[in-house]
Protein backbone atom coordinates (compact mmCIF):
# COMPACT_ATOMS: atom_id res chain seq x y z
CA UNK A 1 0.00 0.00 0.00
CA UNK A 2 2.62 2.41 0.83
CA UNK A 3 4.13 2.15 -2.68
CA UNK A 4 1.38 2.59 -4.16
CA UNK A 5 1.24 5.78 -2.74
CA UNK A 6 5.27 6.62 -3.70
CA UNK A 7 4.24 5.83 -7.40
CA UNK A 8 1.23 8.08 -7.71
CA UNK A 9 2.69 10.61 -6.18
CA UNK A 10 5.72 10.77 -8.47
CA UNK A 11 3.75 10.84 -11.22
CA UNK A 12 1.66 13.88 -10.76
CA UNK A 13 4.26 15.45 -8.61
CA UNK A 14 6.86 15.92 -11.23
CA UNK A 15 4.60 17.45 -13.27
CA UNK A 16 4.18 20.32 -10.57
CA UNK A 17 8.04 19.58 -10.32
CA UNK A 18 9.67 20.44 -13.76
CA UNK A 19 6.68 23.12 -13.90
CA UNK A 20 8.86 25.73 -15.21
CA UNK A 21 10.35 23.33 -17.48
CA UNK A 22 7.10 22.33 -18.48
CA UNK A 23 5.31 25.85 -18.85
CA UNK A 24 8.16 26.94 -20.77
CA UNK A 25 7.75 24.39 -23.60
CA UNK A 26 4.34 24.40 -23.77
CA UNK A 27 3.97 28.52 -23.31
CA UNK A 28 1.45 28.48 -20.68
CA UNK A 29 0.32 30.92 -18.28
CA UNK A 30 0.10 30.93 -14.45
CA UNK A 31 -3.50 30.00 -14.88
CA UNK A 32 -3.43 27.94 -17.79
CA UNK A 33 -1.04 25.40 -15.70
CA UNK A 34 -3.37 26.20 -12.93
CA UNK A 35 -5.89 24.28 -14.90
CA UNK A 36 -3.71 21.62 -14.82
CA UNK A 37 -3.83 20.69 -11.73
CA UNK A 38 -7.19 21.57 -11.77
CA UNK A 39 -7.72 19.19 -14.33
CA UNK A 40 -6.39 16.22 -12.19
CA UNK A 41 -8.86 16.86 -8.82
CA UNK A 42 -11.28 17.20 -10.75
CA UNK A 43 -11.03 13.79 -12.03
CA UNK A 44 -10.08 12.53 -8.47
CA UNK A 45 -13.43 14.75 -7.57
CA UNK A 46 -15.20 12.80 -9.83
CA UNK A 47 -14.41 9.31 -9.61
CA UNK A 48 -13.39 9.49 -5.64
CA UNK A 49 -17.45 8.07 -4.46
CA UNK A 50 -17.35 5.69 -6.93
CA UNK A 51 -13.97 4.15 -6.31
CA UNK A 52 -14.88 4.11 -2.73
CA UNK A 53 -17.97 2.16 -3.29
CA UNK A 54 -16.15 -0.03 -5.59
CA UNK A 55 -13.46 -0.73 -3.05
CA UNK A 56 -16.06 -1.96 -0.57
CA UNK A 57 -18.01 -3.87 -3.12
CA UNK A 58 -14.55 -5.57 -5.22
CA UNK A 59 -11.97 -5.50 -2.36
CA UNK A 60 -8.64 -3.33 -1.83
CA UNK A 61 -6.85 -5.75 -4.45
CA UNK A 62 -8.64 -5.62 -7.49
CA UNK A 63 -8.59 -1.70 -7.45
CA UNK A 64 -5.07 -1.20 -7.09
CA UNK A 65 -4.46 -3.29 -9.27
CA UNK A 66 -6.68 -1.05 -11.80
CA UNK A 67 -5.62 2.31 -10.63
CA UNK A 68 -2.24 1.38 -11.73
CA UNK A 69 -2.70 0.71 -15.20
CA UNK A 70 -4.77 3.49 -15.77
CA UNK A 71 -1.86 5.71 -13.74
CA UNK A 72 0.51 4.23 -16.20
CA UNK A 73 -1.60 4.71 -19.37
CA UNK A 74 -1.33 8.78 -17.75
CA UNK A 75 2.35 8.75 -18.10
CA UNK A 76 2.46 7.41 -21.00
CA UNK A 77 -0.02 10.07 -22.77
CA UNK A 78 1.59 13.01 -21.18
CA UNK A 79 4.93 11.72 -22.56
CA UNK A 80 3.83 11.95 -26.01
CA UNK A 81 1.93 15.10 -25.24
CA UNK A 82 2.15 17.94 -27.80
CA UNK A 83 -0.60 20.39 -26.91
CA UNK A 84 -2.27 21.85 -23.59
CA UNK A 85 -5.64 19.95 -24.61
CA UNK A 86 -3.58 16.41 -24.65
CA UNK A 87 -1.99 17.20 -21.34
CA UNK A 88 -5.17 17.92 -20.04
CA UNK A 89 -6.94 14.89 -20.92
CA UNK A 90 -3.40 12.92 -19.46
CA UNK A 91 -3.78 15.03 -15.88
CA UNK A 92 -7.12 14.32 -16.09
CA UNK A 93 -6.64 10.13 -16.20
CA UNK A 94 -3.92 10.34 -13.90
CA UNK A 95 -6.46 12.02 -11.78
CA UNK A 96 -9.13 8.75 -12.30
CA UNK A 97 -6.27 6.52 -11.46
CA UNK A 98 -4.96 8.16 -8.03
CA UNK A 99 -8.79 8.69 -6.81
CA UNK A 100 -8.79 4.99 -6.23
CA UNK A 101 -5.81 5.08 -4.34
CA UNK A 102 -6.71 6.44 -1.35
CA UNK A 103 -10.12 4.33 -0.65
CA UNK A 104 -8.47 1.59 -1.38
CA UNK A 105 -5.70 2.12 1.07
CA UNK A 106 -7.62 3.38 3.47
CA UNK A 107 -10.62 0.24 3.60
CA UNK A 108 -7.22 -1.81 4.11
CA UNK A 109 -5.92 0.10 7.07
CA UNK A 110 -9.38 0.06 8.80
CA UNK A 111 -10.18 -3.90 8.17
CA UNK A 112 -6.42 -4.54 9.33
CA UNK A 113 -5.35 -2.52 12.37
CA UNK A 114 -7.06 -2.04 15.33
CA UNK A 115 -8.31 1.67 16.44
CA UNK A 116 -6.03 2.10 18.77
CA UNK A 117 -3.04 1.48 15.86
CA UNK A 118 -5.05 2.71 13.17
CA UNK A 119 -3.58 6.49 13.30
CA UNK A 120 0.11 4.99 12.79
CA UNK A 121 -0.89 2.23 10.24
CA UNK A 122 -2.66 5.31 8.44
CA UNK A 123 1.02 7.39 8.75
CA UNK A 124 2.92 4.62 8.09
CA UNK A 125 0.99 4.40 4.52
CA UNK A 126 0.75 7.90 3.97
CA UNK A 127 4.65 8.17 4.18
CA UNK A 128 4.04 6.59 0.68
CA UNK A 129 3.28 10.46 -0.36
CA UNK A 130 5.98 12.27 0.78
CA UNK A 131 8.35 9.60 -0.39
CA UNK A 132 7.30 9.69 -3.96
CA UNK A 133 7.04 14.11 -3.58
CA UNK A 134 11.18 12.85 -2.68
CA UNK A 135 12.04 10.99 -6.29
CA UNK A 136 9.92 13.23 -7.99
CA UNK A 137 11.87 16.75 -6.62
CA UNK A 138 14.97 15.04 -7.96
CA UNK A 139 13.33 15.22 -11.55
CA UNK A 140 13.01 18.29 -10.85
CA UNK A 141 16.87 18.70 -11.47
CA UNK A 142 17.40 15.55 -13.71
CA UNK A 143 14.91 17.36 -16.59
CA UNK A 144 18.01 19.82 -16.90
CA UNK A 145 19.80 16.88 -18.42
CA UNK A 146 16.97 14.86 -19.76
CA UNK A 147 13.99 15.51 -21.78
CA UNK A 148 11.04 15.39 -19.46
CA UNK A 149 8.73 13.62 -21.73
CA UNK A 150 11.52 10.46 -21.30
CA UNK A 151 10.97 11.08 -17.45
CA UNK A 152 7.63 10.83 -17.51
CA UNK A 153 7.55 7.45 -19.92
CA UNK A 154 9.96 6.22 -16.94
CA UNK A 155 7.43 6.85 -14.71
CA UNK A 156 5.23 4.87 -16.80
CA UNK A 157 7.24 1.81 -16.41
CA UNK A 158 7.88 2.17 -12.50
CA UNK A 159 3.74 2.37 -11.89
CA UNK A 160 3.51 -0.72 -14.00
CA UNK A 161 6.09 -2.58 -12.25
CA UNK A 162 4.42 -2.01 -8.67
CA UNK A 163 1.23 -2.68 -10.21
CA UNK A 164 1.95 -6.61 -11.04
CA UNK A 165 3.64 -6.03 -6.98
CA UNK A 166 -0.12 -5.39 -6.17
CA UNK A 167 -1.67 -8.41 -7.36
CA UNK A 168 -0.13 -9.96 -4.25
CA UNK A 169 -3.25 -8.27 -2.58
CA UNK A 170 -5.70 -10.38 -4.73
CA UNK A 171 -6.27 -12.52 -1.72
CA UNK A 172 -7.77 -10.20 0.47
CA UNK A 173 -10.89 -9.81 -1.69
CA UNK A 174 -12.97 -8.10 1.33
CA UNK A 175 -13.43 -7.47 5.12
CA UNK A 176 -14.46 -11.06 6.17
CA UNK A 177 -16.92 -9.41 8.61
CA UNK A 178 -18.74 -8.30 6.55
CA UNK A 179 -20.97 -9.54 3.05
CA UNK A 180 -20.92 -7.76 -0.98
CA UNK A 181 -22.42 -4.64 -0.17
CA UNK A 182 -24.70 -2.88 -2.19
CA UNK A 183 -22.67 -0.06 -4.34
CA UNK A 184 -25.42 2.58 -4.57
CA UNK A 185 -26.68 1.55 -1.12
CA UNK A 186 -23.78 2.92 0.47
CA UNK A 187 -23.25 5.52 -1.45
CA UNK A 188 -26.62 7.21 -0.84
CA UNK A 189 -26.20 6.82 2.88
CA UNK A 190 -22.74 8.72 2.95
CA UNK A 191 -24.45 11.38 1.30
CA UNK A 192 -27.49 11.86 3.52
CA UNK A 193 -25.19 11.99 6.56
CA UNK A 194 -25.14 15.81 7.87
CA UNK A 195 -22.05 15.07 9.23
CA UNK A 196 -19.92 13.69 6.51
CA UNK A 197 -21.04 16.28 4.38
CA UNK A 198 -19.97 18.69 6.68
CA UNK A 199 -16.45 16.85 6.89
CA UNK A 200 -16.00 16.49 3.42
CA UNK A 201 -16.68 20.17 2.67
CA UNK A 202 -14.03 21.14 5.11
CA UNK A 203 -11.69 19.23 3.53
CA UNK A 204 -11.88 20.44 0.42
CA UNK A 205 -11.26 23.62 1.84
CA UNK A 206 -8.25 22.32 3.87
CA UNK A 207 -6.93 20.79 0.92
CA UNK A 208 -6.60 23.70 -1.50
CA UNK A 209 -3.82 24.99 0.84
CA UNK A 210 -2.15 22.02 0.21
CA UNK A 211 -2.95 21.93 -3.36
CA UNK A 212 -1.85 25.59 -3.63
CA UNK A 213 1.66 25.29 -1.69
CA UNK A 214 2.72 22.57 -3.88
CA UNK A 215 1.39 23.63 -7.24
CA UNK A 216 3.08 26.65 -7.36
CA UNK A 217 6.09 26.35 -5.07
CA UNK A 218 8.95 26.01 -7.54
CA UNK A 219 7.13 28.57 -9.90
CA UNK A 220 6.77 31.12 -7.13
CA UNK A 221 10.69 30.52 -5.97
CA UNK A 222 11.82 30.91 -9.46
CA UNK A 223 9.75 34.12 -10.15
CA UNK A 224 10.02 35.74 -6.85
CA UNK A 225 12.85 34.08 -4.79
CA UNK A 226 14.75 33.71 -7.84
CA UNK A 227 15.83 30.36 -7.12
CA UNK A 228 17.68 28.31 -9.68
CA UNK A 229 15.54 25.29 -11.07
CA UNK A 230 18.14 22.84 -8.85
CA UNK A 231 17.28 25.03 -5.98
CA UNK A 232 13.30 25.01 -6.76
CA UNK A 233 13.45 21.28 -6.92
CA UNK A 234 15.55 20.96 -3.49
CA UNK A 235 12.65 23.05 -1.96
CA UNK A 236 10.43 20.58 -3.44
CA UNK A 237 12.24 17.98 -1.49
CA UNK A 238 12.61 19.82 1.72
CA UNK A 239 8.77 20.23 1.64
CA UNK A 240 8.34 16.33 0.77
CA UNK A 241 10.97 14.96 3.21
CA UNK A 242 9.79 17.04 6.38
CA UNK A 243 6.42 15.64 5.49
CA UNK A 244 7.58 12.16 5.54
CA UNK A 245 8.66 12.43 9.35
CA UNK A 246 5.32 14.38 9.91
CA UNK A 247 3.11 12.09 8.48
CA UNK A 248 4.46 9.21 10.72
CA UNK A 249 4.56 11.63 13.69
CA UNK A 250 1.42 12.62 13.58
CA UNK A 251 -0.07 9.08 12.98
CA UNK A 252 1.46 7.85 16.00
CA UNK A 253 0.68 10.94 18.11
CA UNK A 254 -2.77 10.75 17.06
CA UNK A 255 -3.26 6.90 18.49
CA UNK A 256 -1.26 7.89 21.74
CA UNK A 257 -2.84 11.02 22.67
CA UNK A 258 -5.95 11.65 20.71
CA UNK A 259 -7.54 8.42 20.17
CA UNK A 260 -11.01 9.48 19.60
CA UNK A 261 -10.59 12.98 19.60
CA UNK A 262 -8.20 13.57 16.53
CA UNK A 263 -10.48 16.55 15.24
CA UNK A 264 -8.15 18.31 18.01
CA UNK A 265 -5.00 17.16 16.62
CA UNK A 266 -6.01 18.04 13.03
CA UNK A 267 -6.97 21.78 14.24
CA UNK A 268 -3.42 22.83 15.61
CA UNK A 269 -1.91 21.17 12.56
CA UNK A 270 -4.38 23.20 9.72
CA UNK A 271 -4.72 26.72 11.86
CA UNK A 272 -0.38 26.40 12.09
CA UNK A 273 -0.48 25.92 8.37
CA UNK A 274 -2.99 28.98 8.08
CA UNK A 275 -1.07 31.19 9.48
CA UNK A 276 2.60 29.75 7.88
CA UNK A 277 1.21 30.12 4.09
CA UNK A 278 0.02 33.96 5.17
CA UNK A 279 3.56 34.32 6.16
CA UNK A 280 4.35 33.49 2.26
CA UNK A 281 3.78 37.03 1.43
CA UNK A 282 7.19 38.27 2.73
CA UNK A 283 9.66 35.95 0.68
CA UNK A 284 11.57 37.35 -1.98
CA UNK A 285 15.39 36.81 -2.87
CA UNK A 286 18.68 36.96 -0.94
CA UNK A 287 17.89 36.37 2.68
CA UNK A 288 13.84 36.21 1.77
CA UNK A 289 14.73 32.90 0.21
CA UNK A 290 16.49 31.03 3.56
CA UNK A 291 12.89 32.71 5.34
CA UNK A 292 11.08 31.29 2.36
CA UNK A 293 12.82 27.76 2.93
CA UNK A 294 12.46 27.75 6.22
CA UNK A 295 8.53 28.61 5.82
CA UNK A 296 8.63 25.75 3.21
CA UNK A 297 10.02 23.14 5.91
CA UNK A 298 7.22 24.07 8.62
CA UNK A 299 4.62 24.20 5.69
CA UNK A 300 5.49 20.39 5.26
CA UNK A 301 5.11 19.52 8.63
CA UNK A 302 1.84 20.83 8.74
CA UNK A 303 0.04 21.70 5.27
CA UNK A 304 1.66 18.56 3.75
CA UNK A 305 1.03 16.10 6.33
CA UNK A 306 -2.22 16.66 7.70
CA UNK A 307 -3.72 13.71 5.77
CA UNK A 308 -2.91 10.55 7.77
CA UNK A 309 -5.18 12.75 10.84
CA UNK A 310 -8.02 13.77 8.31
CA UNK A 311 -8.33 10.09 6.95
CA UNK A 312 -8.07 8.29 10.15
CA UNK A 313 -11.07 11.04 11.24
CA UNK A 314 -13.09 9.53 7.66
CA UNK A 315 -12.55 5.85 8.42
CA UNK A 316 -13.78 5.85 11.89
CA UNK A 317 -16.85 8.82 11.49
CA UNK A 318 -19.25 6.00 9.66
CA UNK A 319 -19.66 2.11 10.21
CA UNK A 320 -16.82 -0.12 9.03
CA UNK A 321 -19.15 -1.35 6.15
CA UNK A 322 -19.50 2.28 4.82
CA UNK A 323 -15.39 2.83 5.39
CA UNK A 324 -14.67 2.48 1.82
CA UNK A 325 -17.62 4.96 0.34
CA UNK A 326 -17.18 7.49 3.49
CA UNK A 327 -13.42 8.35 2.88
CA UNK A 328 -14.49 8.21 -1.26
CA UNK A 329 -16.67 10.89 -0.58
CA UNK A 330 -14.54 12.75 1.93
CA UNK A 331 -11.95 12.73 -0.64
CA UNK A 332 -14.16 13.91 -3.55
CA UNK A 333 -14.46 17.02 -1.55
CA UNK A 334 -11.07 17.35 -0.69
CA UNK A 335 -10.21 17.03 -4.38
CA UNK A 336 -12.93 19.99 -5.37
CA UNK A 337 -10.58 21.85 -2.95
CA UNK A 338 -7.43 20.60 -5.42
CA UNK A 339 -9.66 21.22 -8.81
CA UNK A 340 -10.80 24.76 -7.22
CA UNK A 341 -7.64 26.07 -5.86
CA UNK A 342 -4.73 26.31 -8.60
CA UNK A 343 -6.87 28.15 -10.49
CA UNK A 344 -7.92 30.54 -8.39
CA UNK A 345 -4.80 31.17 -7.05
CA UNK A 346 -3.16 31.37 -10.63
CA UNK A 347 -6.23 33.93 -11.32
CA UNK A 348 -4.81 36.16 -7.89
CA UNK A 349 -1.49 36.43 -9.02
CA UNK A 350 -2.22 37.37 -12.74
CA UNK A 351 -4.49 40.16 -11.89
CA UNK A 352 -2.29 41.42 -8.91
CA UNK A 353 0.82 41.35 -10.43
CA UNK A 354 2.23 39.22 -7.72
CA UNK A 355 1.69 36.21 -5.18
CA UNK A 356 0.90 37.68 -2.27
CA UNK A 357 -3.24 37.71 -2.73
CA UNK A 358 -2.77 33.84 -3.97
CA UNK A 359 -1.06 33.09 -0.68
CA UNK A 360 -3.09 35.70 1.34
CA UNK A 361 -6.32 33.97 -0.09
CA UNK A 362 -4.81 30.62 0.78
CA UNK A 363 -4.04 31.00 3.98
CA UNK A 364 -7.70 32.43 4.91
CA UNK A 365 -9.61 29.32 3.47
CA UNK A 366 -7.78 26.64 5.28
CA UNK A 367 -8.24 28.72 8.62
CA UNK A 368 -11.82 29.17 6.90
CA UNK A 369 -11.71 25.12 7.01
CA UNK A 370 -10.58 24.58 10.51
CA UNK A 371 -13.32 26.82 12.19
CA UNK A 372 -15.81 24.35 10.79
CA UNK A 373 -13.67 21.70 11.70
CA UNK A 374 -14.00 22.99 15.20
CA UNK A 375 -17.35 24.47 15.61
CA UNK A 376 -19.77 22.49 13.27
CA UNK A 377 -17.75 18.55 13.37
CA UNK A 378 -18.37 15.75 15.49
CA UNK A 379 -15.82 13.69 15.30
CA UNK A 380 -16.75 9.77 15.26
CA UNK A 381 -16.24 6.72 17.82
CA UNK A 382 -13.40 4.49 16.52
CA UNK A 383 -14.38 1.12 16.04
Amino acid sequence: MISSHVVGTLNIVTVLTIAPVLSNDLSLSATQFGFFVTAYYGAQAFWSIPAGGLVDRYGVGRILVFSHLIMAASAVLLGVATSFEICLVALFLMGIGYAMVNPATGRGVLAWFPSERRGTAMGIKQFGVPLGGIFAAGNGALVVFLNWQWVMWGIAGVILLNGVCCLYLLKFFRDPSTGRPSLMSNIRTVLQDRNVNIYTALGGMINMGQTNFFAFLTLFLRDVAGASQPMAGFAMGLAQTTSAVARLGWGAIGDRWFTGRRKILLAWICSAAGGFLIMMIWVGPGWGLWYGLGLIGLLGITIASFAPVAQAISAEMVRPELAGSAMGYHMTGVHIGGMVGPPLFGLCVDLSGGYAAGWGMTGAVVLAGTAMLVFWFKEGTPK
